[in-house]
C-alpha cells in the first residue's frame, strides 16, 4: 500500500522517539485543498479510529483512513538531503497532475477542491 524508504524510515523513527516513543505512529492523509485539488497531510499521531488501516514499517506503524486508500495505493515516501529544499518526498502513481511544489495533486477520477496552499 505505502512504501517508505530506509532513509525516511530512519528519520521517522527518530522523530517518533523524540515525540515519546512507541505509542506514536505516522499518519498519512489526503484532504481536499492545495492548488491542484488534493493535498497530503502527514503527521505523528497517537490516536487510532475505527476507520483506520495500518501497516508495520521498520520500528513504527503507518496509519491512514480507509477513505484515502484509492489515493494512497502505491505511494512511496522518501527523504532527500538537499540543502534548503531537502525533506520528505512523495511519489504517488495515482497523481495525474501536481502543483509546482509537489504538496498537492489530482487524480484522473477526482480533482478535489482547490484552495490556496499554505
Amino acid at each position: 500500500m505505502i512504501e517508505v524508504s530506509k532513509k525516511a524510515e530512519s528519520i521517522i523513527a527518530g522523530m517518533i522517539q523524540d515525540e515519546g516513543g512507541e505509542t506514536f505512529f505516522l499518519r498519512v492523509a489526503i484532504e481536499d485543498g492545495g492548488c491542484s485539488g488534493l493535498s497530503y497531510k502527514i503527521k505523528l499521531d497517537d490516536q487510532l479510529s475505527g476507520e483506520d488501516s495500518t501497516i508495520q514499517a521498520d520500528g513504527f506503524k503507518i496509519v491512514w483512513e480507509k477513505a484515502s486508500e484509492e489515493f494512497l495505493a502505491g505511494v512511496k515516501i522518501d527523504y532527500i538531503d538537499q540543502g534548503m529544499t531537502g525533506g520528505f518526498t512523495i511519489d504517488n502513481p495515482n497523481a495525474k497532475a501536481t502543483c509546482g511544489c509537489g504538496a498537492s495533486f489530482r487524480t484522473a477520477t477526482y480533482k478535489g477542491a482547490r484552495k490556496k496552499c499554505d
